[in-house]
């Protein structure tokens, strides 16, 4: 059975080439352009893994973290994407309960393997 990834990113040309190379792995995706469409990805097809920006519209992926912890109480391996300077986000979402971080830009190859291993780790 396929693991499935949500991807939770404004930026659609990320969106889409890290959806073509989740695919490419054997994942099954499901992509939230925003932190409000991601809550609802994510209480409908449980993801075995969240990739969120911390930065999106209507709610920040701070929110989507608290929003797995606190409401949907689930203990889903989240990692988070910020760029550069925001150390402070960072903190919170780790504080939030988030598990892992990369900073904007990152390389795909690089996330591919971070996505694996923590999927690895959860067997």
């Amino acid at each position: 059975m396929k693991q499935k990834v949500l991807f939770a990113e404004d930026d659609k040309t990320l969106s889409l080439l890290l959806k073509f190379r989740l695919e490419k792995e054997g994942f099954e995706t499901y992509m939230a352009a925003d932190g409000n469409e991601a809550k609802i990805l994510i209480e409908a097809n449980n993801p075995d893994i969240i990739l969120t920006d911390i930065m999106m519209p209507f709610s920040s992926g701070l929110e989507v973290i608290s929003y797995v912890r606190e409401e949907l109480k689930r203990d889903t391996p989240i990692v988070v994407f910020s760029s550069a300077g925001q150390e402070e986000m960072v903190l919170k979402a780790f504080n939030l309960g988030a598990n892992d971080f990369m900073s904007k830009p990152f390389s795909p190859n690089e996330l591919i393997i971070r996505i694996k291993r923590i999927l690895m780790m959860l067997k």
